[in-house]
């Protein structure tokens, strides 16, 4: 099962952006998904850095496996949880 995160509508507020990454990587390892991918979008790449920032929190990183930054499409981050 893959679970996709698109953060272009929340790109604006800080504190919406941490609760959908928390909440999608906690639902992905409560749900047993595969792989989850969050969307930060091209752009300058300020919200890709606090997506992979997020990601490399202890909380956060002991719940899945890895993550990768797809080199075919830059504003794609896929999130492997087994």
């Amino acid at each position: 099962m893959t679970l996709t995160l698109d953060l272009h509508p929340l790109f604006r507020n800080e504190r919406d952006i941490d609760r959908a990454v928390r909440q999608i990587i906690f639902r992905a390892a409560a749900t047993e998904a595969d792989l989850v991918e969050i969307i930060p979008g091209k752009g300058r790449g300020q919200l890709k850095a606090r997506v992979l920032a997020m990601l490399g929190q202890p909380q956060l990183k002991k719940l899945y496996v890895r993550y990768e930054v797809d080199p075919s499409n830059e504003g794609r981050i896929p999130v492997r949880f087994r």
